[in-house]
């Protein structure tokens, strides 16, 4: 079914050959990285030999985001794990900061083509097509989710209306003028202008609206939120990009035939689980591990053995019913996200299921809080309650939700509920924990 891929002869390789193609990329990669890296020189041993095939990386170190934060506070601004002269940038980002200090992201010629290229395989496979017009609803500023990803939705032929953030109004008005086919934002957007659309006693389904593309936030991997979101707004919710800006933006989406993520970028990344211990895990049905990045083909800042710190399950690894090759995977939430109750390790993502496996009760609003360092002796959180709800059920209901957050997030929770529209609506990655 080569006409439901962007690229077949990649999409459909069998694993061998897969293997194949990363051994013979790696191997270009891995002599450009020791000739041209000084962060990396620095830290390999130089007894190394010159040829190092994919099963051999274990002997080499993990990289993890604070030693690149500090190599670009020691070597202002790209680092010394730039590879490439300053006059091959052609593109500068930063990353959103949700978890420290901004990277700022250096990218060539080449690099750009490359995330185009492979993100436009995610977006195609997620069911943007030509004759689409896709209204992109994230920011165009320095993160790279506004500019990166409208190239990607080009690259998979679709007609993409640069809206951006802000003015939801306008976007409204937009939509039902220029006859948008489709929506690229993150899953929590919706909820802003959903409550737009109620002031103005308007259905969300009504704007024609056919294809949902998401990304930048966890959510569509809950059923209950995917066919309420569907339910809404009469389109389908598709999980459309799924990447890190330091690693690739977007190397993971599902395709009509599951809601897994297809691993879209076996030509230009080589991934890895390892176990808490650093072990490499086989990447086999139900392996569940932290996934780790090296890139096969990157000139700017390429990066070896990158702990992403999101934890991957692996769904499957035959073919899919799509007819791509790919291997697939859920994530289960964030090393550095987790948290600690009574001897529970408890992920923001669990909290999310349990409260988005309620729709009848809550909004799928809600903020955790957590008072000091931990751990804590419950969940603490704060949830807005569903619209229409009778003020006489609250009660009922901050108990129901309580036992369907201990049930997914496997620890004890207490939920203080607030009234609709309470919580804020972001523009772009929602925030679910607020420390004190």
């Amino acid at each position: 079914m080569p006409d439901a891929m962007l690229h077949p002869e990649i999409e459909t390789l069998a694993a061998q050959d897969v293997r194949t193609m990363q051994e013979r990329l790696w191997s270009e990669q891995w002599r450009y990285v020791r000739a041209t890296s000084a962060f990396y020189r620095a830290r390999f041993d130089r007894r190394l030999p010159a040829e190092l095939d994919l099963d051999a990386l274990p002997q080499l170190p993990f990289t993890d985001k604070e030693e690149l934060r500090q190599s670009q506070e020691q070597y202002h601004p790209f680092g010394d794990y730039i590879a490439c002269g300053e006059d091959q940038v052609v593109r500068l980002h930063r990353t959103s900061g949700t978890t420290g200090r901004p990277l700022q992201l250096a990218n060539s010629r080449r690099d750009v083509a490359t995330i185009a290229r492979i993100g436009g395989r995610a977006m195609f496979a997620a069911g943007a097509r030509p004759g689409d017009r896709v209204v992109h609803c994230l920011n165009y500023c320095l993160w790279t989710g506004g500019v990166t990803d409208h190239l990607m939705l080009e690259a998979a032929g679709a007609c993409v209306v640069p809206f951006g953030v802000g003015n939801a109004e306008r976007l409204l008005e937009t939509v039902a003028d220029l006859r948008i086919t489709a929506i690229s934002c993150t899953p929590s957007y919706p909820a802003l202008l959903e409550k737009i659309l109620r002031s103005a006693k308007r259905r969300p389904r009504d704007l024609g609206l056919s294809l949902g593309l998401f990304g930048g936030e966890p959510g569509l991997d809950n059923p209950e939120f995917r066919q309420n979101l569907e339910a809404t707004w009469g389109m389908r919710a598709r999980n459309a990009n799924y990447g890190m800006s330091e690693v690739l933006s977007n190397f993971a989406s599902q395709c009509e035939r599951t809601n897994d993520l297809h691993f879209h970028g076996a030509d230009a990344l080589f991934a890895e689980l390892v176990d808490p211990t650093g072990n490499r895990l086989p990447i086999g049905d139900g392996s569940t591990g932290e996934l780790v990045c090296t890139h096969l083909a990157k000139e700017c800042q390429p990066l070896v053995r990158y702990r992403t710190r999101d934890l991957v399950t692996v769904t499957g690894t035959s073919p899919c019913a799509c007819g791509r090759t790919s291997w697939r995977f859920r994530v289960s939430g964030r090393t550095d996200d987790m948290f600690n109750v009574r001897g529970v390790n408890v992920f923001p993502t669990a909290v999310q299921n349990g409260v988005l496996s309620r729709p009848d009760l809550c909004s799928g609003q809600f903020r955790i809080l957590l008072q000091g360092p931990g751990p804590y002796d419950r969940i603490e959180l704060e949830a807005e309650v569903a619209h229409g709800l009778d003020p006489a059920e609250w009660a009922g209901a901050a108990r129901a939700l309580e036992a369907a957050v201990r049930h997914h997030a496997g620890a004890a929770a207490r939920v203080s509920l607030l009234p609709p529209d309470s919580l804020p609506r972001t523009h772009g990655k929602t925030t679910w924990i607020l420390r004190k």
